[in-house]
């Protein structure tokens, strides 16, 4: 790997096959190790007791956890996940908390196994303490991990690992996250492997040097020991696993468990389509001061049972928009698992043997030692993994079978914003770093046959929580006006995405002083939580500073404000990666991403149309002006005019896209006999000569699928952004120089909408290969 700093190679880390990897490690470190028979012969009452049992395990580190831990992140969040792994580090059973913190787990295992077994050793009762993200264990340096070896007579049996967010591991900015770091160097320090527990004691010495880095070294302290004790009791309860079914039992039962995991999603994979499905994605101003779009390109082969992720021409690395591989390979982990693994455990060692990842190096989602990774995590991490929920729903979406599994792209990314300070009520002085978590209730996107959740959380973290207001406000100086789900914030679609909600904070009264922010939001400009089959993106995230509000504070105050207009002051708008204040008389709006939308709008019915506007998740406006429904003053549907607003609608779209004047096909049920559906507009025909795309609503021929040639026939429109629903940002030269549009794509006959995106104008055009496709 090329690196700038010499020396650096070391550092980084990638998977290797079990045999290299134990030509690597000291002999001098004895391994409990199976042949692949011993795994076959557990019979199945053993097995479902004992991998129960492991399962339960894992979700009881979640409890040590939350129960020690101090840190807000951890017991209102759950921003934190656990692993139990075999003697190399593969992992056997993972919690369901942040995926994202258990996809390069295995790395650093790998890599403590191979550069600590001889020096300084590796040994019972020890544990490992790292958050170096070319290494892995974590995305990013906040990322902080506790790698524990579990021992049964005097041989390496397995690992335990508990990694958690740190609030604050020092660095330039509170909160360790710097908007204009320049490098790595202007970040949180990341720390290679280190032994911090020695012989089941804990040193005191590394100890202290940890928890010196950070502006709340008390949080850290019990963030430290609570993993700690996590990991012990782990290793309690498996060594009584082994006690009571025997160490080659148990070690079987962990073996058959990555292999069944295996199995079952090769299975999965050998029944879907073969080819090759592509999607591109930007990352928005690189650091403060910048003002581009940063592309992130992957495509996705279908190969039998196995799939190849090619990120080959992505952009190169560049201000703090970067991961190392193993953030890239969390992003396709904590994809994978959820999409396309719902229905299998999740032994993720076996899981991520199905998959190979193609990459150049010193790009944004593969950065070379010293590159700046703090947002490696929500940035180019979460935006690849975006696409490849995109590739993987396009696939799923092509085969009648799966297309319950389809799932538009669900919140886009998070909406980050730390805000730090003293606080002085009650005459104390402290000093706090806060993440806003709000933003955890993000919108899922929509599905084939389902809306999207609305507030439903993460994806990436399925047991992902909003912290309580209440406990936001004891803990910290600040007030909500409001909490709340924000209305026509979800995709619009035939299916609509979940909405997104919204947060207004204030200063509490008796705060003095001014707080710092650090924001950083991709998505505010190209969405993150885009539509799938012509569905639209959910909204863009906003962040704003309100300066000067009419209602100070809430002292004395007879209302408590209930929007932006009802706050006056003036607005700044924050953003993509920059710093401002929060003053006495300021209130902080942030705005998080929902789900986008599934299908073309126009096709939803109007009677769910009619249900959203009742139930305020969608407003009149945008029903009649997005969906084409027109609702009487009684609030049920006007037929007549739905049908002649829709007619307009589409008539809008074919002068847009210069095509001629004339009688639009009408929208109805085909004949699709013996065709094959691409998604809910598409559909293929095959013929002696060829294959020929269709569309699924009027039967018009688009062209040829090989190649994707089909989408140079379908009618395009750029248009303003604003016209993809009332929550996009109208006004993209706010954030970034490129021209930016919302390009949609259209059957020239019918003028359903099959592709819609905001995108720079510069945007390819879908070019996904089908050539193999089976």
């Amino acid at each position: 790997m090329a690196s700038k700093i010499p020396g650096a190679d070391e550092f980084t880390s990638r998977p290797l096959p079990r045999a290299e990897l134990l030509a690597q490690i000291s002999a001098t470190l004895p391994l409990h190790q199976i042949d692949d028979e011993q795994a076959e012969q557990v019979d199945a009452l053993t097995y479902e007791v004992v991998r129960h049992r492991l399962w339960a395990i894992t979700q009881e580190m979640g409890e040590t956890l939350q129960r020690m831990s101090g840190s807000h992140v951890v017991t209102e969040s759950n921003d934190f996940n656990f692993s139990i792994c075999d003697e190399l580090g593969e992992q056997v059973q993972v919690g369901t908390y942040n995926i994202g913190l258990i996809g390069s787990m295995d790395l650093a295992i790998t890599w403590t196994l191979r550069h600590r077994s001889d020096n300084p050793g590796i040994a019972e009762g020890d544990m490992f303490l790292c958050n170096d993200p070319w290494i892995g264990g974590g995305l990013h340096q906040n990322d902080a991990a506790i790698l524990a070896p579990i021992f049964h007579e005097g041989e390496l049996f397995g690992w335990t690992t508990a990694i958690a967010h740190q609030v604050d591991l020092g660095g330039p900015r509170p909160g360790s996250f710097s908007p204009s770091a320049q490098d790595v160097f202007g970040e949180a320090l990341p720390t290679p492997p280190i032994k911090v527990v020695r012989g089941g004691v804990l040193q005191r010495d590394v100890a202290d040097a940890w928890v010196r880095r950070s502006r709340l070294p008390h949080l850290v302290g019990l963030d430290l020991r609570a993993k700690v004790a996590a990991n012990k009791n782990a290793a309690d309860q498996i060594l009584r696993l082994i006690g009571r079914y025997g160490a080659d039992t148990v070690k079987a039962v962990m073996r058959r468990m990555m292999d069944d995991a295996e199995r079952r999603l090769r299975a999965k994979l050998a029944t879907l389509p073969e080819g090759t499905w592509t999607a591109v994605g930007y990352q928005e101003q690189s650091q403060t001061g910048d003002r581009g779009l940063h592309a992130i390109k992957v495509a996705m082969s279908k190969e039998r049972d196995r799939l190849v992720f090619d990120f080959r021409g992505t952009a190169g690395q560049t201000g703090i928009i970067n991961c190392p591989f193993p953030g890239l390979r969390a992003g396709i982990v904590f994809t994978v698992l959820p999409l396309l693994a719902g229905d299998i455990p999740w032994a993720a060692g076996g899981l991520m043997r199905c998959f190979e990842i193609v990459t150049d190096e010193d790009t944004i989602t593969n950065a070379s030692f010293p590159a700046a990774v703090g947002k490696g995590p929500f940035g180019p991490a979460w935006g690849a993994g975006n696409l490849v929920a995109e590739v993987l729903a396009k696939m799923l979406d092509a085969e009648p079978a799966h297309r319950t599994d389809v799932q538009s792209i669900c919140n886009g990314t998070t909406d980050l914003c730390v805000v730090s300070g003293v606080d002085v009520r009650g005459g104390a002085s402290q000093g706090f770093v806060s993440p806003v978590f709000d933003v955890m209730a993000g919108g899922y996107g929509a599905q084939v046959h389902h809306d999207g959740v609305d507030t439903g959380g993460r994806l990436i973290i399925p047991s992902a929580r909003a912290p309580d207001v209440e406990m936001t406000e004891y803990l910290y100086p600040l007030v909500a006006l409001w909490r709340r789900e924000q209305t026509d914030s979800g995709g619009p679609g035939r299916q609509r995405g979940g909405m997104s909600g919204s947060v207004c904070y204030v200063q509490h009264p008796d705060q003095a002083g001014t707080m710092s922010l650090v924001v950083s939001g991709t998505g505010k400009v190209a969405n993150q939580n885009v539509g799938l089959a012509g569905g639209y993106p959910g909204n863009s995230q906003l962040d704003l500073v309100v300066r000067g509000i009419d209602v100070p504070q809430l002292a004395g105050a007879t209302a408590i404000p209930a929007d932006l207009d009802e706050l006056g002051g003036a607005v700044e708008v924050l953003p993509c990666e920059g710093e401002s204040t929060l003053g006495a008389g300021d209130a902080l709006f942030l705005h998080w991403q929902a789900g986008g939308g599934y299908g073309d709008p126009l096709l939803r019915p109007a009677g769910s149309v009619r249900d959203d506007v009742l139930q305020v998740r969608v407003s009149a406006e945008a029903a009649r002006d997005v969906y084409g429904v027109v609702l009487r003053d009684d609030g049920e549907v006007d037929v007549t005019a739905t049908e002649e607003t829709r007619e307009e609608l589409r008539r809008r779209r074919a002068t847009g896209a210069g095509l001629p004047d004339t009688p639009l096909r009408p929208i109805a049920a085909p004949d699709l006999t013996g065709a094959r559906r691409l998604d809910d507009n598409l559909a293929v025909r095959e013929s002696s000569e060829g294959r020929t795309v269709v569309c699924a609503q009027c039967g018009a021929e688009h062209g040829p699928l090989a190649g994707g040639a089909f989408a140079s026939a379908l009618a395009r429109r750029d248009g303003t952004p604003a016209e993809a629903g009332p929550h996009i940002w109208h006004d993209p030269s706010v954030y970034v120089d490129a021209d930016v549009v919302f390009r949609q794509l259209f059957c020239p006959g019918c003028l359903t909408a099959v592709h819609s995106r905001v995108v720079p104008v510069d945007h390819p055009l879908p070019d996904d290969d089908y050539r193999s496709w089976t």
